[in-house]
């Protein structure tokens, strides 16, 4: 990959990348599912078979990026190990073994003049990605568009440069060996700003863009973008306790794992909220756990009076944590009145991407489920569930918090449009 291009030299490259993309993209529209799945299963194969490429690739990005100061979660989403190679792999395989959506028919009629109607289910063509930090989205996002039937330019940051220059090599290389089109999959040129800039202005070339990273990077491309964006959101997430809430070693253990299990994740939960009446039941316990599993609570004065009678250190909540999503080690925990209360507080500073009630009344998961607007809502689950390999969509290319084509966890479907298609004998509008 290019490190630096002058302006006009980033534009051509850019374009010209995004011009083999669309020739591409007509090429593979039409291809069997057993052309695309054997592309699939060739480009697992080598991924595993060059492992120690891709390690020494991700180590030099590593140590650039503990260099550079960079958080240990960040850190975290950019590390690659043999192991998750061979999970990348398996996630592969795994969508070759998914329906492949192309050509299926939505909805069909023949109306009363005789006219056969079908609408069918088509890829998008082009998709851009740009996304931070993450290598395993390179693997995710090529798997996914070649399933669907769609080229793929691939933008990551700078700071995984080298990990997604090996992946996208070994991925393009072996599905081109397979039969796919060439430059199916491809690493936009340029390591500046300005390749960015020009990826998010190919209107006509590009079809979509969907970014992957945090809050600064979503809003860029949304406002910036003359490409249409699939609008993919921050995580600030919520577990509510109910007035009527289940065990506390069931509660504990969601909690938990919502927090603790993979911090640095956009489905981690980043609030805790619990009914008045559960406070002096669950919050001991709860907030012990926490606290001993290295998580630092942001408590409101009542969490905190319960936090302190019971041995726990909690920092004074602000309206900075109610609307972050920490990514690390970091709770805000609050105490609500009622039901009701738990709902406007995540009105108004959830991120929209998933919440979580826990209670034994069927009336209070309804009123949730009904009332709270986010892409998921879980009842007596963890958040950790609104991922696309739990859904069983398997790799997905990003988590939607938007209202229009696609929302929730982003699978095959989502990476598709549809056309019409109208078949008559010689038919003439009267």
């Amino acid at each position: 990959m290019t490190d630096v291009l002058r302006t006009d030299d980033s534009a051509t490259a850019v374009l010209d990348s995004a011009r083999r993309a669309r020739t591409a993209a007509a090429d593979l529209a039409p291809m069997s599912r057993g052309s695309k799945d054997a592309a699939l299963h060739a480009m697992a194969d080598a991924l595993e078979a060059r492992v120690d490429e891709v390690l020494a690739a991700n180590l030099k990005d590593v140590e650039g990026g503990r260099a550079d100061g960079l958080s240990e979660s960040l850190i975290d989403r950019l590390s690659l190990t043999a192991a998750r190679v061979t999970d990348m792999a398996d996630g592969l395989r795994q969508v070759a073994t998914l329906p492949d959506p192309v050509g299926e028919v939505i909805r069909g009629y023949t109306l009363p003049n005789g006219l056969d109607v079908r609408q069918l289910r088509v890829p998008l063509g082009v998709i851009g990605i740009i996304y931070e930090a993450r290598p395993n989205v390179t693997v995710d996002a090529a798997g996914l568009c070649v399933k669907s039937g769609n080229a793929v330019l691939l933008r990551g940051s700078s700071s995984a440069r080298h990990s997604n220059a090996a992946l996208a090599t070994i991925l393009d290389e072996a599905a081109t060996a397979a039969g796919l089109p060439p430059y199916t999959i491809q690493l936009v040129p340029g390591d500046t700003r300005e390749s960015v800039k020009h990826l998010m202005t190919a209107r006509g070339l590009v079809d979509v863009l969907i970014p992957r990273g945090g809050a600064g990077l979503i809003e860029t491309v949304v406002r910036e973008s003359t490409v249409p964006v699939i609008e993919t959101g921050v995580g600030n997430c919520h577990v509510y306790v109910d007035a009527a809430h289940p065990s506390v070693d069931e509660i504990t253990a969601i909690v938990l794992n919502a927090k603790v299990q993979r911090p640095s994740v956009c489905n981690a939960a980043e609030t805790l909220l619990v009914h008045a009446a559960s406070a002096d039941a669950v919050l001991p316990t709860v907030l012990a756990a926490l606290s001993g599993a290295g998580v630092t609570i942001h408590a409101d004065a009542r969490a905190a009076e319960i936090g302190a009678a019971n041995g726990v250190a909690t920092v004074p909540a602000t309206d900075e944590d109610w609307s972050s999503e920490y990514l690390s080690l970091d709770m805000a925990v609050g105490v609500v009145d009622s039901l009701d209360d738990a709902i406007a507080h995540i009105r108004r500073w959830s991120s929209g991407h998933t919440e979580a009630i826990l209670t034994e009344s069927q009336q209070a998961a309804k009123t949730f489920v009904s009332r709270v607007d986010s892409a998921a809502v879980m009842v007596n689950a963890s958040t950790r569930f609104t991922d696309g390999g739990q859904f069983g969509f398997g790799a997905e290319i990003g988590i939607s918090t938007q209202k229009l084509h696609a929302r929730g966890p982003m699978g095959l479907l989502e990476l598709t449009s549809t056309k019409y298609v109208v078949t008559g004998e010689g038919h003439v509008r009267a």
